[in-house]
């Protein structure tokens, strides 16, 4: 048996994992990222069901019903599959923390190394704290990360047109469009057009954190 962290994953298995990531302040509260536990179960159930309205809307559908794939029962399942994805090197799965409170998830998924060096890149926060730059600093403190750590070189993410918040998100964070896809994924029963954003590291030399500060849309906590 090799040394593992804190969160029970092996040290250096893979670059850049396991990983906690800021804090930033923002308007909302400290965020931070950190690898998900498996006691994350209660937040992360109680946050799905009681959020179901707005979350559901912008998920792909899936097999089960809302109630049934986010009950507390639901977890483990989804925790253990998360850690073995990071331990095979094929995701980044964070755990999104404002002030200590669990607040939603960011995952950099479908990560491919060699000449690609590539991933996607996807997140959820609580309705509570939609719009208050929770998300905003999460996704510039992941792509940070992968832009050095994980030693990736392009990250994509699609989002739907009518999905105003996130695609701010996204445009606040650097990333570019690069087009629509049509038909993409089903989601709330019907296939949606999803645009499609990304970055390459060459495209934010100062770091996505530095320039969210610099705009005046996080700080550093004092130390």
């Amino acid at each position: 048996m090799g040394a593992t962290d804190a969160e029970g994953l092996p040290v250096g298995r893979h670059p850049g994992w396991p990983a906690r990531l800021g804090p930033l302040l923002t308007a909302r509260g400290t965020v931070l990222l950190r690898p998900p536990r498996l006691r994350d179960a209660g937040p992360w159930s109680q946050a799905r069901l009681r959020d179901r309205t707005y979350l559901q809307q912008w998920e792909p559908t899936a097999v089960g019903g809302w109630q049934e794939r986010n009950a507390l029962m639901a977890w483990p399942a989804q925790w253990a599959s998360l850690r073995g994805m990071a331990r095979r090197g094929q995701a980044l799965p964070f755990s999104i923390t404002v002030d200590g409170e669990f607040a939603g998830q960011l995952t950099v998924g479908n990560i491919v190394r060699g000449a690609l060096r590539s991933g996607w890149l996807g997140y959820w926060v609580t309705e509570r704290l939609a719009g208050g730059g929770v998300a905003t600093a999460a996704v510039a403190l992941a792509v940070d990360h992968c832009f050095g750590p994980a030693g990736l070189h392009r990250l994509e993410a699609t989002v739907r047109p009518e999905n105003l918040r996130s695609v701010r998100v996204l445009e606040k964070s650097g990333f570019r469009r690069e087009g629509l896809f049509l038909r993409y994924l089903d989601v709330a029963g019907a296939w949606r057009d999803h645009y499609v954003y990304a970055l390459t590291v060459e495209e934010v030399p100062e770091g996505a954190v530095t320039a969210l500060i610099r705009a005046g849309r996080a700080s550093r906590p004092r130390s």
